[in-house]
């Protein structure tokens, strides 16, 4: 994992917008319709490639694949392990969209289906159905990396705990026993990513959003046992691979909204530095966290390890001034150390196919922002 050793490199959390053609595409797959598979991976292979270039040309210098192949960061899963084959029909419940019901209806007057996918359950023991499709996301990857000059590469795939939270578990006899099944299954994935020489990033929005998602009408507590168990399953899915090569992503739940119940980084900072990780990536810059860079004056950062704090906001269609971000950064690599430092972003833009909440246009121009901001950043920290 390259760090910062004379520059704050840039990144962002790995999903990226899909062209329209794409989604209609995924949207018909998803949905049981006719599609065209051969025509559907060569668009695919295309996506990839044309997205990497655009990061590389938006001053991005740690790519990802842009997760163009997937319908979502999380329920990609479904489509390529048995054993997911029940339906819960019953919507996730925030707790914020239940306090500011009115607003929550708002949000929802034309959802795409795509945006509200049917979620699976576990009715049966897991195992592979498509493994073919984590390799075709490493050759994608791979060849659309080989024309372009950067500093690194990363494949995002579902953590433990979010599949888990999804889809929730109709078979196994306990939560532990169906969190080590799934790690049991989900292991061959990120030792795929990682064996090609990529990045792993594990995206685990369970880790903080599972508070006002899932355990909203439980003590803190029992989230943090819960949290607690599924870094236990992770880390023992993640046997074998160097820390080097793996990011762990944590959120609040990418959505502009309320966000009064999120569970303070302070409350869960000690359980995320107990992933067997070498860099974590955490939200920073928007509303309701810009304020945590306060917890790593109290919370030492393990040595060897990396942050990457968001210094661009997901959600809104603002554009950070390059300065704004420069200091985001400084403020960071003040406590932590500048080589320990890289520049990130909330969490993806294209969390789901379909229309995105930030314009591609201006996505774009964020980023171009924060490679303006990391250079600025750089002037100041290494003079």
């Amino acid at each position: 994992m390259k760090r910062s050793t004379d520059r704050i490199l840039t990144t962002h959390t790995g999903s990226l917008p899909r062209p329209p053609d794409l989604i209609a595409m995924i949207d018909a797959q998803e949905n049981g319709e006719l599609y065209d598979q051969t025509a559907f991976s060569d668009r695919v292979r295309s996506a990839v490639s044309e997205v990497v270039r655009q990061q590389v040309d938006a001053g991005v210098d740690i790519v990802s694949d842009g997760e163009q192949s997937k319908p979502s960061f999380a329920t990609y899963v479904k489509n390529r392990l048995s054993g997911l084959d029940g339906q819960n029909d019953i919507p996730r419940i925030f707790a914020d969209r239940q306090e500011f019901s009115e607003w929550n209806s708002s949000q929802n007057l034309a959802p795409s289906r795509l945006a509200a996918p049917i979620r699976p359950t576990c009715n049966g023991p897991l195992g592979w159905n498509d493994r073919s499709a984590v390799d075709a996301d490493i050759a994608n990857l791979k060849s659309a990396v080989q024309n372009v000059q950067v500093e690194d590469a990363f494949i995002p795939s579902a953590s433990l705990g979010i599949i888990a939270e999804i889809m929730l578990n109709e078979y196994y006899l306990t939560e532990e026993a169906y969190l080590y099944a799934l790690a049991d299954v989900m292991k061959e994935e990120y030792r795929a990513i990682t064996d090609a020489g990529f990045i792993l990033q594990l995206d685990a929005p369970d880790a903080a959003m599972g508070r006002h998602a899932q355990f909203w009408d439980k003590p803190l507590e029992d989230f943090r046992s819960a949290t607690a168990l599924r870094v236990e399953a992770v880390n023992h899915a993640l046997q074998g691979i160097p820390d080097e090569q793996v990011r762990f992503h944590l959120c609040w739940g990418n959505y502009e909204g309320p966000h009064n119940y999120d569970v303070p980084l302070e409350d869960i900072v000690d359980l995320v530095l107990k992933v067997n990780a070498g860099a974590y990536s955490v939200e920073a810059s928007n509303p309701r966290h810009a304020h945590e860079w306060e917890v790593w004056q109290d919370v030492k950062l393990p040595d060897g390890k990396i942050l990457i704090p968001g210094v661009i906001d997901s959600t809104c269609n603002f554009i950070e001034h390059p300065k704004v971000v420069a200091g985001r950064i400084v403020q960071y690599a003040n406590l932590v150390g500048r080589e320990n430092v890289i520049a990130g972003t909330d969490c993806g833009f294209g969390t789901s196919a379909g229309p995105s909440k930030v314009h591609p246009t201006v996505m774009w121009a964020k980023f171009r922002a924060m490679a303006d901001g990391a250079k600025l950043a750089t002037d100041q920290l290494w003079g």
